[in-house]
């Protein structure tokens, strides 16, 4: 009989063997994904240069971040199951390649329209790189070992939240915002070499080939979605613009859903659904993705924007919350306590401390930075344990030969998150602002700052972004605390049926 996926785990007999070189393997896995996550979190110290360099307004900044959002995470299923197939390896090789000439163009970008096409190449590459990490960790890790690695796969992507805030911060203080994308290239030729030497080549030989009408799908869907919600604000939520992207957003995710279901080869096997322990880590983690995405897309405008901080300052204020994750997790404390807590326990804990952190953010830290760094702790431990645990709950959900698929769903989840994260946030705080300054209206607080004549006005207007940066973590919190309690309470109803069932 064949195996499907049902709310038991997977065959223990197919868990891998302790490969003897596991944590050598381990390391430069993870500087392959550094070289994600300093991108991302460099370019977010970034928005005030591009504003005023490039004539970027904010839905240009928001491309900027969700094209290369959208398109990985059109992808990471398809690369995950090419993977399996050709081999996790090769592809991982040829991530941190394309990642590198992406950034190359990046920086060498003379408009924002070329930053915006740059950006979604190196979300190619970025595609390649976080399915077959994952991956690679759930071949060489037993069930034992797995939640440790898992956490400090974690730990490692957080130290490039911390790292790339400074590094970007220092190169904006003497350096062209282009330099920020040429960090990447030592990173990515250091994580090739080390690739090509270390890791052991896996893949599934039975693997299926590629969903490319899939894939495509999935990139079409989600585009229009994002793209009407990055819309919204400044053209009307009832406008032909919106009202048309939202639609062939929704109505070509229902068509993927679909395609998914009949393909005799899916990308993504809908049966995993019926899984409740797959469902709630899930349901988790598209939501905690959420608040990530969007409060680390508003607090560096905010820092800067709002608060005066330059970049170094900025970047210098946001390491708190990854230093919290980075200690937290190298010491192994998520990793002790899921076994003592339980996966629903530590899900439910760990996204209560992050929407408690999103609020204290946007209650205290209004007015100065004090008020923020109570928010930006609570987030960094409530990080710690929750991700952990989704990635680890997701992963043990599928089976071992589906691992560049487990990873691909986990990292859909995060792109997805960010990317949405960056449109629902960016876009409720525009519509803020925008009701609490009709006459003005601009696109970014500096256009708006520009065309203020004296400084009760530029008062008024700061002080209408900060409440719509305030209304925005809040809108935030709340999506993260509901994703925490559902998460936590599928998790609970699969735990429960695996005992009554054994």
């Amino acid at each position: 009989m064949t195996s499907t996926t049902t709310d038991s785990p997977p065959d223990t007999a197919a868990e891998p063997h302790r490969h003897p070189t596991r944590w050598l393997v381990l390391a430069v896995i993870c500087l392959a994904q550094l070289t994600v996550l300093l991108d991302n979190t460099v370019l977010t110290v970034a928005i005030p240069s591009l504003t005023e360099d490039l004539g970027a307004a904010t839905s240009d900044i928001q491309w900027m971040i969700n094209a290369y959002s959208l398109v990985q995470a059109g992808l990471l299923l398809t690369a995950g199951s090419a993977a399996d197939r050709y081999g996790r390896k090769k592809l991982l090789a040829a991530g941190l390649a394309l990642f590198g000439i992406g950034s190359l163009a990046a920086a060498l970008s003379q408009t924002a329209g070329q930053l915006i096409a740059a950006r979604a190449g190196m979300g190619i590459g970025g595609a390649l790189l976080m399915t077959t990490t994952l991956a690679v960790i759930v071949q060489v890790f037993d069930a034992d070992e797995r939640p440790k690695a898992i956490g400090l796969w974690g730990a490692v992507s957080s130290l490039g939240f911390a790292a790339g805030p400074l590094i970007g911060g220092a190169l904006l203080n003497h350096y062209w915002w282009g330099s920020i994308f040429l960090i990447n290239l030592p990173v990515a030729l250091l994580g090739l070499l080390a690739v090509l030497k270390w890791v052991p080549e896996s893949k599934n030989p039975s693997g299926d080939r590629p969903d490319l009408l899939g894939a495509l799908l999935s990139m079409i869907g989600m585009t229009g979605l994002v793209f009407a919600i990055i819309s919204g604000p400044g053209h009307g939520w009832t406008s032909q613009r919106v009202l048309t992207s939202g639609a062939v957003g929704l109505v070509t995710l229902a068509f993927f859903a679909l395609w998914e279901r009949r393909c005799p080869y899916p990308m993504l096997d809908m049966h995993f659904f019926r899984n409740s322990r797959f469902v709630g880590a899930v349901s988790g983690g598209i939501l905690v993705a959420f608040g990530m995405g969007g409060s680390f897309f508003l607090l560096g405008q905010h820092l800067q924007l709002v608060l005066h901080y330059d970049p170094l300052e900025t970047g210098l204020r946001m390491t708190p919350l990854a230093l919290v994750i980075v200690v937290l997790n190298f010491t192994g404390v998520g990793a002790r306590l899921l076994p003592k807590i339980g996966t629903p326990g530590a899900i439910v804990g760990g996204m209560g401390l992050l929407a408690a952190g999103l609020a204290s953010i946007a209650v205290l830290g209004a007015d100065g930075y004090s008020g923020m760094l109570l928010g930006l702790v609570l987030m960094g431990v409530g990080i710690a344990l929750s991700m952990p645990a989704m990635a680890n709950a997701i992963m043990s959900a599928i089976p071992p030969e589906k691992a560049g698929v487990g990873a691909g769903v986990n990292g859909t989840l995060q792109e997805c998150g960010n990317g949405l994260g960056v449109a629902v946030l960016g876009a409720v705080l525009n519509s803020r602002f925008a009701a609490l300054l009709p006459g003005v209206a601009a696109g970014s607080l500096p256009a708006a700052l520009s065309r203020a004549h004296t400084d009760a006005e530029r008062t008024e207007i700061s002080d209408a972004f900060a409440s719509g940066v305030q209304a925005s973590q809040l809108v935030g919190a709340g999506a993260v605390m509901a994703g925490g309690v559902l998460a936590a309470v599928l998790l609970w109803r699969a735990e429960r049926a695996e005992r009554a069932g054994s």
